[in-house]
């Protein structure tokens, strides 16, 4: 891990301001040693990083094992989570299964069904809801 550091310094001098006129003894004076100073410390903390080649999938996008219903559907047998939702979407827009009037809502074929639990219609947000079963 490589770590870099400047440091760069600034010394206060001592100033005087007046608030009154110049024949006036009074005057009122900043007290600041001379001996004081500021440090300010810049330091860059990033590691420097090795490549070691991709990163493994981890989450949604590591590949896994699926049933038979949802094998014979997306055609593979292990897929990412996010591969299949775009293999279903794609089979839905392909063979035409969202309702007209509602485009939100789709009508299963026999295929679907299989995956959907055995519903007619079924919609958009309940597909990632349906699909968890047939991940092993």
């Amino acid at each position: 891990m490589a770590v870099s550091s400047a440091t760069f310094s600034t010394f206060i001098s001592p100033q005087t301001a007046s608030f009154a006129d110049k024949s006036s003894s009074f005057s009122l004076r900043l007290l600041r040693p001379n001996n004081v100073r500021m440090v300010r410390t810049v330091t860059q903390a990033a590691a420097s990083k090795t490549e070691t080649g991709p990163r493994k999938p981890r989450g949604i996008m590591k590949p896994r094992r699926v049933s038979p219903e949802m094998q014979a559907l997306v055609g593979v047998p292990e897929i990412p989570r996010t591969e299949v939702l775009k293999r279903i979407w794609a089979y839905i827009k392909e063979h035409n299964l969202q309702d007209p009037d509602n485009k939100r809502v789709i009508i299963c074929d026999e295929k679907l069904k299989k995956i959907f639990a055995d519903k007619d219609r079924v919609e958009f947000l309940e597909i990632a809801r349906l699909i968890n079963p047939h991940f092993l």
